[in-house]
């Protein structure tokens, strides 16, 4: 059984870009490996064996990308929001007045840094199923920090 990818709209749309640049890659890549095959003796060739391992990596991601895309389930925007589930920007607002913003989204596309939080995270947890003014108790290894959650959208 495959697994399931929960994916935006937009998350989507970044993989499919990235693909397209990965695809576009490999002829430049496949030129290093030419060239650096005319140099001679390929078993103390550096620029052979990098040139290879990027080639590796690459193709890895590829198909990484596509398995996740032919896997891929959009998350759907619900039109009535009431209650956070994945795909929903929720603000929280701690006792001292604190405001954290986040969306949450299905693992793949899960980038804390910009405020992607997944849905498996112990913040993404705590959140799913909570509606406006409900208590949520955020635990952490630094901390245990209760917010409330200000807004869903």
């Amino acid at each position: 059984m495959n697994k399931v990818y929960k994916l935006t709209k937009d998350g989507i749309a970044e993989l499919k870009a990235e693909l397209d640049s990965l695809i576009a890659a490999r002829a430049e890549i496949t030129d290093r490996i030419k060239t650096a095959r005319e140099m001679g003796d390929l078993s103390e060739n550096a620029e052979y064996a990098s040139a290879r391992t990027e080639q590796d990596r690459n193709e890895n991601r590829i198909k990484e990308i596509d398995y996740i895309l032919k896997n891929a389930e959009i998350i759907s925007q619900h039109k009535k929001v009431s209650v956070v589930h994945i795909g929903s920007t929720v603000e929280l607002k701690s006792d001292s007045g604190k405001s954290q913003t986040f969306q949450v989204v299905g693992t793949v596309e899960a980038d804390p840094l910009t405020g992607k939080i997944s849905d498996e995270s112990p913040i993404g947890r705590a959140v799913l199923g909570k509606k406006i003014g409900d208590s949520v108790q955020i635990v952490t290894p630094a901390e245990t920090t209760v917010y409330k959650v200000n807004s869903i959208s």
